[in-house]
C-alpha cells in the first residue's frame, strides 16, 4: 500500500479546536461494514448499539503533563515532550522527544524554570535519553499537557484532554476515542447489557508519529507499554461481541491475542491485510492523513468504505481529530 493512498482533503475549518460540550453531543457517524451502509447519530446513542454480552472496552490510561519548554545555556529554547521512564537499568532516565534537536549532545545541561536536565545519550530521530533529580516533580511544576500542534493551547483545552475515566498516569497523548463517554453514556451502556472492560496502553509518539516511507509497510511503530487484567481477559475471551473504544485498544487486545502476553511492549502496526483476531467493532475519531491511525481504520472497515466515510464526513461538516467526532465501524474486523 503507498502513503499516498492515505491521503484525503480536508478544509482547515474543519479540524475542530475545542471539545463538544457536554461530551456526548458529539456526532457519531456509524458505518456497517457488512452492509456498507453510513448513518448518522450523536454519541449519547451509543448505548442502543450495543448488545446483551457484549464487552465495551476502554483504556483508562492518564495523560500527564508531558511538554517541557526549557533552554540551552545559550539561551536557545528546546522543547520536550516525556515519553516514558526508560527503567532502573537506565539510571532513572527518561525518553523524550526533542524539538529541535540537532545541536543537542550529550552532557547537554538544559534549564527549566530553576530546574535542570541533562542530556544523556541520543536514541536517534530526534528520541533523546535525558535524566533530571525529580522528572515526576519536575513535569508537575512546569509541564503542560501535551495537545496536539493543530490545537491552540488553553486553559479549557488542557483540561479536557483526558478521559473521564483515566486512572493510570503514563500518556504522553489521549486515546481520543473515550473523549465522548460522560459517566451517563457509561451508565446506558451497561443498562444495554454490555459489560465494561479497562485496560491500559500508554500512548506515546507511536501511534501519532505519520507515515514517511513511501510504502506503508515498511514504517516501524515505537512500542508503547501495554496491560490487560485478569479479569479483563476472561470477560473479552466470553464476550457476544467486543466493542472497543478507540484504536488504542483495538493495538492492546490484538497484541495480547497475537503474543498471549498480557503485559508487555506493543509495536503492532495494523494496516490493510491484516487479519483481526479479536476485536468485532471499532469506535474511533476521525484521523490525520498519512498516519497509522487511518491505515488501521481501513483495515477494519475496508479501504473504499472508509475513504467513503471520509468524503461523507467532510461533506456533512463533521469535526475532526482529536476533539472532532466520532465513527462506530459495527461488524468489521475479526471474520467469526
Amino acid at each position: 500500500m503507498r502513503v499516498s493512498e492515505l491521503d484525503y482533503e480536508l478544509p482547515d475549518e474543519l479540524i475542530a479546536q475545542t471539545p463538544a460540550e457536554p461530551r456526548d453531543a458529539s456526532r457519531l457517524m456509524v458505518v456497517d461494514v457488512r452492509h456498507g451502509t453510513i448513518a448518522h447519530h450523536t454519541f449519547r446513542d451509543l448505548p442502543g448499539f450495543l448488545l446483551p454480552g457484549d464487552a465495551l472496552v476502554l483504556n483508562e490510561t492518564k495523560v500527564f503533563p508531558a511538554r517541557l519548554e526549557a533552554k540551552k545555556p545559550t539561551g536557545g529554547e528546546v522543547e520536550l515532550l516525556f515519553l516514558r521512564d526508560l527503567g532502573p537499568d537506565r539510571g532513572g532516565a527518561w525518553e523524550v522527544l526533542a524539538r529541535p534537536s540537532k545541536r543537542l549532545k550529550p552532557g547537554l545541561r538544559l534549564l527549566a524554570g530553576k530546574d535542570q536536565v541533562e542530556i544523556v545519550e541520543s536514541l536517534g530521530d530526534g528520541h533523546w535519553a535525558v535524566s533530571a533529580p525529580d522528572v515526576r516533580g519536575l513535569l508537575e511544576r512546569s509541564g503542560r499537557m501535551p495537545l496536539p500542534p493543530y490545537i491552540s493551547p488553553t486553559p479549557e483545552t488542557e483540561s479536557r484532554y483526558q478521559t473521564v475515566y483515566a486512572r493510570n498516569e503514563g500518556s504522553a497523548a489521549a486515546p481520543t476515542a473515550g473523549f465522548h463517554f460522560t459517566d451517563k453514556v457509561l451508565e446506558g451502556a451497561e443498562r444495554s447489557g454490555a459489560r465494561i472492560v479497562r485496560i491500559t496502553l500508554h500512548v506515546g509518539v507511536g501511534t501519532f508519529m505519520p507515515v514517511r516511507t513511501e510504502r506503508v509497510e515498511e514504517h516501524r511503530m515505537h512500542a508503547e507499554h501495554y496491560s490487560v487484567p485478569p479479569g479483563a481477559e476472561r470477560i473479552v475471551e466470553e464476550a457476544r461481541r467486543v466493542v472497543v473504544a478507540g484504536t488504542t485498544v483495538a493495538r492492546t487486545l490484538e497484541t495480547w491475542a497475537a503474543t498471549g502476553e498480557a503485559v508487555g511492549e506493543s509495536e503492532l502496526f495494523v494496516y490493510p491485510g491484516y487479519r483481526w483476531r479479536v476485536v468485532d467493532t471499532l469506535l474511533t475519531n476521525f484521523h490525520l492523513p498519512r498516519s497509522t491511525l487511518l491505515a488501521m481504520v481501513m483495515s477494519f472497515g475496508g479501504e473504499e468504505l472508509i475513504r467513503e466515510a471520509y468524503r461523507t464526513a467532510v461533506r456533512e461538516r463533521y469535526r475532526f481529530y482529536s476533539f472532532g467526532d466520532a465513527m462506530l465501524l459495527l461488524d468489521g474486523g475479526r471474520q467469526r
